[in-house]
């Protein structure tokens, strides 16, 4: 089995050079390198900011002037007749934003960035507010019903916003579903390492990956994927809707007390951050650009903003108005960055275990990013005796991360396939890949005590693939975006038909059936045959 396993790594060896090229490109030409600042920059990162920033100004910081109707809409209780929610679609993206990321991106930056990355963390998430409030409003304007949910998201509008091309949309749906589907091993992983951190405490003791506790969670994980991704949508929202706040809350609640009983360490918190942002200590390389770079790519890959790959969440919910669900999804992002995110800075800036205070060798554990997390945890608790339930705590809201945002991969990976085909047999095949064959992979790695390491890189691969889509034809409908945001503001949020703003879309029409009373009623007046 082992044989077979390598096997599979050593065939993706290819991909491992031509990923890390795109995500480090130009940053790999040391001409590029060279130039202060600039050269830590890689070109996806430039083109997410950039297209945040410009969209910000071009809508008028409509991630701050519509922060308050975003909430609005999401404490309004509403009946939806097709599709989701506003609220459901959110926790469904929120279930993709708010995952392992959250723990091990933000430990990353801060382990290499210094504290200064957390603030610009900040600074990405902000701007990239703007570009999710953009990209989801496109999501809602091209998004189809199919029966009584609705599909959507980047190869819907894709297609559209590239002269109709239906080649673009099935190009996209393929990388997408090539991605999320590839993603799914490495959540698995996430899931286990939780659990088993989980079991390890609740026993005292260390179980080996070929222990009968292991061989039950894996049971289990795989019973438990498969139950919820082969119910569709409806099966996995009212999941995500149950567990995100769950787990939101929990974590949140844990850190804000951890934080209020080292409520001395503050101060220092404030400045390390906002000192450390523009004049990084040396023990991070003392590099100003090292700290932005840090910052911006970390919370860039955790909130998503601008990768297209919330924009299917997006799609899914019943608005009156496309602008709605881009108020939901800015909010989304500041939830994922500002709030969770920051948590897990408070807790590993606030222990700053790498200045020797902890009793913690800093230079032996500063690459394994759970265990930094870990020693800041225990460094804040005080005694030892809530040591164990802490870290149980934070390890099943780690698992809970992994968990929603694998059944989001699998449920985003069968939205996209809806452009290539509507056949349910087609749909219901994504689930089972996923479910039966994905999972059990990611699971049978782990049981045999390896990572794969090249494997991953696949979902590394097409993630950049798909910044790289998304970004120019979000840049490519930004007239669009512009003028149904006129249309909300102009009309107070009023129902919206796209014929008004000049675009035809399929849903987003005159209502079918107030044109068939129409019909109905000139043919009782005139009483002729239509």
């Amino acid at each position: 089995m082992n044989g077979i396993f390598e096997s599979v790594n050593h065939f993706f060896e290819f991909i491992v050079p031509i990923a890390d090229f795109l995500w480090d490109f130009p940053t790999n030409f040391q001409w590029y390198a060279n130039i202060p600042i600039l050269g830590k920059f890689t070109f996806a990162i430039l083109l997410l900011v950039g297209s945040g920033i410009y969209l910000t100004f071009k809508t008028g910081f409509v991630q701050c002037t519509k922060f308050k109707k975003g909430i609005q809409i999401l404490v309004t209780k509403r009946t939806v007749e097709t599709g989701v929610s506003p609220l459901t679609a959110f926790l469904l993206s929120s279930a993709m934003r708010i995952g392992p990321g959250n723990i091990m991106g933000v430990t990353g930056a801060i382990s290499v960035g210094g504290p200064g990355a957390l603030f610009w963390m900040w600074m990405a998430a902000f701007f990239g507010m703007c570009t999710a409030f953009s990209e989801a409003v496109l999501a809602q304007i091209y998004k189809e019903k199919v029966g009584n949910e609705f599909v959507g998201g980047l190869p819907f509008y894709g297609k559209k916003i590239c002269g109709d091309k239906r080649w673009v949309g099935i190009l996209l749906s393929w990388i997408f579903i090539v991605y999320a589907l590839f993603s799914v091993p490495g959540q698995t992983f996430h899931m286990f390492t939780a659990l088993g951190s989980v079991a390890d405490t609740m026993a005292g003791a260390t179980f080996d990956r070929q222990s009968t506790v292991y061989y039950v969670i894996a049971f289990l994980l795989i019973l438990t994927v498969a139950a919820t991704v082969l119910g569709g949508l409806k099966r996995v929202t009212s999941v995500t809707d149950l567990m995100v706040p769950i787990m939101a809350v929990i974590y949140t609640a844990v850190i804000l007390v951890i934080i209020l009983i080292n409520f001395n360490l503050i101060p220092y918190f404030l400045k390390a951050v906002f000192v450390g942002a523009f004049k990084p200590d040396a023990l991070f390389g003392g590099a100003f650009g090292v700290a932005l770079a840090q910052g911006v790519k970390r919370g860039l890959m955790s909130n998503e903003a601008g990768q297209g790959t919330i924009t299917m969440a997006a799609a899914v919910s019943e608005n009156e108005h496309p602008c709605e669900q881009g108020f939901v999804q800015a909010i989304g992002v500041f939830l994922d960055t500002m709030i969770i995110c920051s948590m897990t800075g408070f807790l590993v800036i606030m222990a700053h275990v790498w200045s020797g205070d902890s009793g913690v060798v800093w230079e032996s554990i500063k690459d394994a990013k759970l265990t930094v997390y870990l020693a800041s945890v225990q460094h804040l608790v005080p005694g030892v005796a809530m040591d164990s339930m802490v870290k149980m705590i934070l390890s099943v809201c780690y698992a809970l991360f992994a968990f929603t945002t694998l059944v989001g991969l699998i449920l985003f990976a069968e939205i996209a396939g809806n452009f290539i085909t509507k056949s349910k047999k087609f749909i219901m095949g994504i689930r089972l890949i996923g479910a039966l064959f994905f999972v059990p992979f990611g699971v049978l790695t782990v049981l045999a005590g390896l990572e794969l390491g090249n494997l991953w890189y696949i979902s590394d691969f097409v993630n950049i693939m798909v910044v790289y889509a998304n970004v120019p034809i979000l840049l490519l409908g930004q007239g669009i975006v512009f003028k149904v945001l006129d249309h909300y503001n102009r009309t107070n949020g009023a129902r919206f038909i796209s014929e008004d703003i000049g675009i035809e879309t399929e849903y987003w029409r005159k209502e079918p059936e107030k044109i068939k009373n129409q019909y109905t009623q000139i043919k009782e007046e005139k009483n002729i045959t239509i």
